[in-house]
């Protein structure tokens, strides 16, 4: 056991300090080790405050660092995730793995939970195959990586009053104990409630449900998730998912909020990113910031694209 924890420590120290890849032998230990943890997790992962909520990383793996150095180093501060590591950015090798590590490391000090690229259908498209291939010379790495993503969880439910996931609401599920009893272990599906779960996005300009311009979940009103919250008496969704350029956003007067944590997204849009720190009270507050100096990186154009997955 010793000898495990100083293996794990020595690969995050080398992804931390390095931003260098593990080798297949080291990625294939990480992967099974990770399976174990994450299968022992429920669909809704029981997170106590304090707790810093972060969305999505795509990649970026400076601005990861970047983050931990104002929120926070694990297990130091306590943290959940809301999916989306891979893609877009040029790191997504090093940003998974290293998410990895430290949940084998410090697995009661962070939760990571499933997005909506943490299938093999999307990143096939959208950059984290190709970045294995180029990184490896082979799919196995991949092909690793993409068994891990049936064992994330769906969920997180912080001090049983902060709903956490990727996307959003179904038509599907009224409540959490409906989410507890779905099969996650699999690719996500094109339609129903996981794939609900993982693609859907707040509307706060019409009630009711929705078809979603993405072609792959819903849009949900402020009428939803005013009975959602209700029903299973929740106080807030907290949401990843769709670029904000603030860092966060809070909808449906406040019930919803959506957060983002990848600054400069593709590093071209010049947004902010942002956490949301939940403290042992339950109060909030939003940290933005800004991308990590890198020299490899284009700068900033002030160009927001039309859609993004």
């Amino acid at each position: 056991m010793a000898t495990e924890v100083s293996n794990i420590d020595r690969l995050i120290d080398q992804l931390i300090d390095e931003c260098k890849p593990l080798s297949e032998a080291e990625i294939k230990f990480v992967c099974e080790k990770a399976k174990e943890t994450l299968s022992q997790e429920s669909n809704v992962v029981a997170v106590r405050a304090p707790v810093t909520v972060c969305g999505d990383i795509h990649g970026q793996f400076y601005d990861l660092i970047e983050l931990f150095k104002i929120g926070g180093k694990p297990p130091d501060t306590n943290y959940l995730f809301m999916g989306d590591y891979v893609d877009r950015g040029y790191h997504s090798v090093e940003t998974f793995s290293l998410m990895l590590c430290l949940k084998i490391r410090y697995k009661d000090r962070i939760t990571i939970l499933r997005g909506n690229h943490e299938s093999k259908e999307i990143n096939k498209s959208y950059g984290f195959f190709d970045e294995c291939y180029k990184k490896y010379g082979n799919e196995s790495i991949w092909k690793l990586f993409s068994d891990v993503f049936g064992y994330l969880p769906l969920s997180g439910l912080i001090s049983s009053e902060v709903f956490c996931l990727h996307g959003g609401l179904s038509p599907s599920i009224e409540s959490l104990d409906a989410v507890r009893n779905l099969n996650r272990y699999q690719d996500v599906p094109h339609e129903g409630p996981m794939c609900d779960l993982l693609w859907s996005d707040p509307e706060d300009t019409k009630s009711g449900w929705s078809i979603s311009p993405r072609g792959a979940g819903y849009l949900y009103g402020p009428d939803i998730s005013q009975g959602f919250n209700h029903k299973n008496k929740i106080k807030m969704i907290a949401r990843a998912h769709q670029l904000v350029m603030d860092g966060f956003q809070k909808t449906h007067e406040g019930r919803v909020v959506t957060i983002f944590s990848a600054p400069n997204y593709c590093y071209r849009c010049g947004n902010q990113a942002a956490m949301l720190e939940i403290d042992d009270q339950l109060k909030m507050n939003y940290i933005q910031f800004d991308p990590a100096p890198k020299k490899d990186e284009p700068q900033v154009m002030k160009r927001v694209p039309d859609y993004f997955l």
